[in-house]
């Protein structure tokens, strides 16, 4: 039991860690967003 929240706690600091080095490698700022033709809203 005690190997099963272990390998929970990992997999969560695992999943935890990627998202963050997602979210900082693909977000960027507003204005370099909303520069981008596709991100533009049709009036």
């Amino acid at each position: 039991m005690r190997a099963f929240v272990f390998a929970c706690l990992v997999l969560a600091g695992i999943a935890v860690g990627s998202a963050a080095i997602l979210i900082e490698m693909v977000q960027q700022s507003s204005s370099t967003a909303f520069a981008e033709p596709s991100a533009r809203v049709p009036t």
